[in-house]
């Protein structure tokens, strides 16, 4: 929880407060909290923290500070090219809750429902620890944020009390106010409370003086007169209104909904407390038209034509059920009804129109009638409907307020409304479209005083109509607690209904059952009619079993969706309200309604573009629904607009980008799917050659043929085929950019796409085109390393290799090496493909290791490969081109780095590791590429904490820091918080490498990485042994060492300093032969783990702790030695430091140093031959 109501606050998950620093880094914190979850440009915070006259190097110093506070944050904060993003949903901000519960709050006090409305407010109110802002007050932002927040609190008080004042607390409100009153003598609303309050206490005479007070004040202060309300309660007073008084237990209002639940039942969702408002969407059963009034629940019909100050008079339809969320969307509804006179509400079947329509209307303040027109199968139908429901038909009861009996219904009604105010709902409109436009546009303009909300599934198109979309209902935002899931509307709603057919239903019953709640939800889209369908089907199954037969629930080796399973989607939710209308009772008849509706053309697009995942791009569309020759390309968007309008396709700007972007909801794209399955063969142009001349020609298409299709294919086939050449062709032409100043345009493309790609893939598999599936996973290893999800090409590796046998396709070599690199760089224990690893090494070797058409193939291949066996002249030869020529400035960078990484930790020589990894930053730099500066600083930082330049070193791994958030790779900010903690550990700060470790283990495991979550468990472990916890970080190391992929170069590092550190474990435990086995094989496995100096060091450190428990005082003295020969200037860290008190204390400080010196002033290669020796069978 995040709190800057009050002084800035940070509450982290084990309840503790975090300790955030100084006032400009809280102020900092306060001003990203302000947008929580959303980017705050750089220029914005800069004038937030430092005005008009910023610093000097200013950008450092935010930059700085941001380094500095994302070490102690639980949630990320995140770099992104504008400025930073605070990742953390605003409802765990106090401020953002405060203002959601304060709106909802008002919300119900609209709503006539004081009792919610109470229980909101206090609530938000409780969320306040003192003044706004407390402690970073100082800071420029502050003071109109301070202001605003002030201003949102004082209305709500003033909210709360008049629900106090609606359930007649009358007597115990006059003490608050006299303090509210003396504390804000300008409000008048305030003022009006007090008098209320002491006139319902029996206190007239001071309500009137009361008064007095409030006109002397407004008079000595503003020189104004009272206000209107102020005025209108004075008078109220003078004359003793009753409406003053408290209300009586037996006539408390009740809100226009339903009735009031029943306090005693427990609520679903939230224990003791009573349930709040509920959606049902569009299937919410009704059991007939009833009159409710909004000031007595007896109140007597007003048919138009009665007196004006009759109480306003709703005939709408009585719910059975409860009506949930929606705060937002009634506010706006009421706010358009307010200034317009013509309100659509827009959106898919099952969204909950009618019932939204419902709601908002029992809450406007003039008389509401409800027209439904879903059972009606003719246009000229609709102004019958109306009459009817107006009792205006002939021979009805209202008959006679008709004069001359005009013929011509539509002028019967506007005769009958004459200029009286009235709502009308049209319900369904969607099937009589254009009759309903042409009633509604005529009757606006007959009726001055009519107002119509109507609900549809497309606009009516007609002047003056304001739009109203009606969104599914909001799912728990990722990451979201327990308590904020179980809050939000869909998961509320599911209980609801769910509890209805299961009265022992209980979502947190198990975490099982939460989670499959939470996934049927999203995966129902928060679609309110088939969360109900769903919840339904308790009374025969669980929740998991509905998720799993649904396919929502996650399986094995599928990091992706392609969405719900179709047949069991329809099947399983098709037991609706017995007296729903037959479309609204099950959800196929909620989309086949719709795909009656359409023309053919528009059902071709429909059902074509179900084979689209996560949404799609105009250009898309183009190439995967066209065919050439019954719809053409130029067509696509003109029928995509169509489906739009019919509340059938969504057409949206995610993040604010300048591009739209199309979806369904997971219910359409299903029901498409079936329909596309269901279609025959497909005539015209085939379906692949529109992109066949980008794909098939530049990358030799899907499996060498890019128009591939065969005679008898069916629209199916060639529709996933088209899907599958087009996003391949987006795959190659971003691959190359990857490596540029346009790297991040393309990665937030390639994220787009993401799921797409991955049908693409799966698709290809599918129907058995291993090549264009290789083409795939090689198109893809860029975007998957960079991205830090390499694990998602495992499993289609996987199945490509075990398709391929030993045999590597010829022409596609490269392709092959990146399949294998897919699967064995991935898995800890990649021995099963020992063959297939065996035969990539060929190819790779075969080119030096320099891929020509996938360099992504030369950065997989080192880490795992290490060292290459050809000397270094062997090597330059095979680099000379690329060293030589001005055509591969990424190469050349990448060549530098390699060569940098050889100096330092092969042949031990840091001035040419600076000067070749300078250059090969500054190249990557040239270029753009975020991931090539990102290695060359970690390298860069290592080399400046081996000089002692600490304050250097920790600035470049900022800055590293920064570039890996900016590019959002969590294997890389993995990698760089592992070395953060190790620095910070050897400064003998263990909180600060706690909170890196801890969000690096949760970075690494995001990403699926063994070799990282193993190096994240091992400082982990670090961190507790430090704190003297032996027994946890006994469990850390050894989990850490079952992680480790074996075989892998990079991860041999890892290994042996896990086994150094198990190794120190048992030397504290005083087992000395169990410590000596950990430390040979630590030593022994791999030479180059040893040559790392810190490696070396550490091992050193760790074999002098063997010495002195082996009584052999002068050998740890020489190991300590060795030690600092290694590790040069960097930090000697707590451990060395008690070594060598330990070993000063045993051998006396002139022997130590005399032992110490000698060892202190050999070479590397002498220095490791000091532990090696030591450690050798037979010492």
């Amino acid at each position: 929880m995040f709190g800057i109501l009050g002084a800035t606050r940070v509450v982290g998950a084990d309840g503790g407060e975090v300790a955030l620093g100084g006032p400009r880094r809280r102020a900092l914190l306060a001003l990203l909290l302000l947008d929580a979850d959303r980017v705050v440009t750089a220029e914005r915070l800069i004038d937030g923290l430092y005005g008009d006259e910023p610093p000097a190097g200013v950008g450092n110093a935010v930059q700085s500070q941001v380094s500095r506070l994302r070490q102690v944050l639980p949630v990320p904060l995140e770099g992104h090219p504008a400025g930073y993003r605070l990742a953390v949903h605003p409802d765990q901000v106090d401020a953002h809750r405060f203002r959601r519960l304060s709106t909802e709050g008002r919300a119900a006090l609209t709503a006539n429902d004081p009792g919610t409305a109470e229980e909101l407010l206090r609530e938000a109110l409780a969320l306040w620890r003192g003044p706004a802002l407390a402690d970073v007050g100082d800071a420029p932002f502050a003071a109109a944020q301070i202001v605003r927040l002030e201003e949102l609190r004082t209305g709500a008080v003033e909210d709360r009390i008049e629900a106090d004042l609606a359930l007649g607390r009358h007597r115990s409100l006059v003490a608050e106010l006299g303090e509210l009153v003396a504390a804000h003598p300008l409000r008048e609303r305030l003022r009006a409370q007090l008098m209320r309050a002491l006139y319902g206490s029996g206190r007239q005479s001071e309500a009137l003086e009361a008064y007095e007070e409030a006109r002397r004040e407004l008079a000595d202060s503003l020189g104004a007169d009272p206000g209107p309300e102020l005025a209108a309660v004075h008078l109220a007073v003078l004359r003793g209104d009753p409406a003053l008084l408290p209300p009586a237990p037996a006539s408390v209002p009740t809100p226009v909904t339903s009735p009031a639940p029943d306090p005693g039942k427990p609520d679903p969702y939230r224990p003791g407390n009573v349930p709040r408002e509920t959606d049902t969407g569009d299937s919410a059963g009704a059991a007939g038209h009833v009159s409710r009034g909004t000031s007595s629940a007896t109140a007597s019909a007003a048919p138009p034509g009665a007196p004006a100050d009759a109480p306003p008079h709703h005939e709408l339809p009585a719910q059975l059920t409860s009506f949930v969320g929606r705060a937002t969307e009634l506010e706006r509804i009421g706010e358009q009804l307010a200034r317009h006179r013509l309100v659509t509400l827009i959106g898919p079947g099952g969204a909950g129109k009618t019932r939204l329509a419902v709601e908002a209307a029992g809450r406007h303040p003039q008389d509401a009638y409800f027209v439904p027109l879903a059972g009606i199968g003719d246009g000229s139908e609709v102004a019958q409907a109306v009459l009817g429901a107006l009792g205006l038909r002939e021979g009805g009861l209202l008959g006679a307020a008709v004069h001359g009996g005009a013929p011509d219904p539509v002028a019967r009604i506007a005769a009958a409304l004459g200029a009286r105010p009235l709502l009308l709902v049209l319900d369904n409109c969607e099937h009589v479209v254009e009759d309903a436009a042409r009633l509604a546009e005529r009757l606006l303009a007959e009726a001055p005083g009519l107002r119509l909300l109507v609900t549809s599934r497309e606009a009516l198109g007609i002047n003056g109509e304001i739009l109203s979309p009606v969104p599914t209902l909001d799912l728990p935002a990722p990451g979201s607690g327990r308590e904020q899931a179980l809050r939000s509307p869909a998961v509320r709603l599911f209980t609801e209904r769910a509890v209805a057919v299961r009265p022992d239903f209980d979502p947190t019953a198990d975490p099982a059952t939460l989670d499959a709640v939470l996934r049927l939800c999203t995966a129902l889209d928060g679609l309110p009619l088939a969360i109900e369908l769903a919840a339904a089907r308790l009374r025969s199954l669980s929740a998991t079993d509905i998720a799993e037969r649904l396919g929502a629930l996650p399986v094995d080796d599928a990091p992706y969706s392609l969405g719900v399973r179709p047949d069991a989607l329809f099947r399983l939710l098709s037991r609706g309200s017995r007296t729903a209308q037959p479309r609204q009772r099950t959800l196929r008849g909620v989309v086949d309604w719709s795909w009656e509706l359409l023309p053919d053309d528009e059902r071709a697009v429909l059902r074509r573009a179900s084979v689209f995942a996560g949404g799609w791009t105009p250009d898309a569309a183009e190439a995967v629904c066209a065919d050439g020759t019954d719809i053409l390309a130029e067509d696509v968007l003109d029928l995509l607009d169509a489906l739009v309008d019919k509340s059938l396709v969504v057409a949206e700007q995610p993040d604010g980008a300048g591009r739209v972007r199309y979806r369904m909801l997971e219910s359409i794209r299903a029901y498409g799917a079936e329909r596309l399955a269901a279609a025959g063969e497909r005539t015209g142009e085939r379906h692949g050659e529109r992109t066949g001349e980008r794909t098939g020609e530049r990358h030799g298409g899907l499996s060498g043929d890019a128009t591939g299709a065969g005679a008898g294919e069916s629209e199916a086939e060639a529709t996933r085929r088209a899907h599958a050449a087009y996003f391949l062709d987006v795959a190659l032409t971003a691959d190359p950019h990857l490596r540029r100043a346009e790297q991040l345009e393309w990665l937030r493309l390639l994220d787009g796409e993401r799921d797409n790609l991955q049908a693409a893939l799966h698709r290809c598999l599918d129907a058995d085109d291993i090549h264009g599936a290789m083409r795939l996973v090689a198109a893809l290893s860029s975007y998957w390393l960079l991205r830090g999800v390499r694990y998602e090409g495992v499993a289609p590796a996987r199945r490509i290799l075990g398709v391929l046998g030993p045999h590597v396709p010829e022409g596609m070599e490269e392709e092959y090496a990146l399949c294998v690199m897919a699967v064995v760089g991935m898995l800890p224990d990649p021995e099963e493909f020992a063959g297939h690893l065996a035969a990539a090494t060929r190819v790779v070797d075969a080119m030096h290791r320099l891929s020509r058409r996938y360099p992504v193939l030369t950065l997989l291949w080192a880490p795992f490969a290490g060292v290459p066996e050809e000397d270094t002249s062997v090597l330059e030869d095979a680099f000379a081109d690329f060293l030589a020529s001005d055509d591969h400035p990424w190469y050349r960078a990448l060549i530098h780095l390699g060569t940098g990484f050889q100096s330092w930790i092969i042949n031990g020589d840091p001035d040419t590791a600076q000067r070749e990894c300078t250059a090969s930053y500054e190249g990557f730099r040239r270029q753009g590429d975020r991931w090539g500066m990102i290695t060359t600083l970690s390298v860069l930082a290592d080399l400046a904490d081996h000089r002692g330049e600490q304050p250097l070193a920790g600035a470049l791994m900022d800055d590293a820091l920064l570039l890996a958030e900016e590019l959002g790779s969590a294997l890389d900010m993995a990698e760089l918080l592992c070395n953060s903690a190790a620095y910070s550990i050897r400064a003998g700060d263990l909180a600060a490498a706690a909170a890196s470790s801890g969000r690096a283990v949760d970075l690494a495991r995001r990403a699926g990485s063994p070799e990282y979550l193993a190096r994240a468990h091992l400082t982990l472990a670090e961190c507790a042994r430090l704190r003297g916890d032996t027994g946890t970080a006994r469990g850390l190391y050894e989990r850490a060492l079952d992680e480790c992929p074996v075989g892998w170069f990079s991860s041999n590092g890892t290994r042996s300093a896990v086994l150094v550190a198990l190794g120190r474990v048992a030397v504290a435990d005083g087992d000395a032969d169990l410590a000596r086995t950990h430390f040979r094989e630590a030593v022994g496995l791999d030479s180059v783990a040893m040559q790392l100096p810190l490696s070396g060091a550490v091992a050193a450190e760790a074999t002098a702790g063997l010495a002195l428990l082996s009584g052999d005082v002068s050998a740890a003295a020489a190991l300590l030695g060795a030690a600092e020969a290694l590790r040069g200037r960097a930090p000697a860290g707590p451990d060395a430091d008690a070594a060598v008190a330990a070993v000063r204390a045993a051998l006396g400080t002139a022997a130590y140093d005399r032992e110490r010196a000698r060892a202190a002033g050999l070479g590397r290669d002498a220095a490791i031959a000091v532990v090696t020796d030591y450690l050798a069978p037979g010492d």
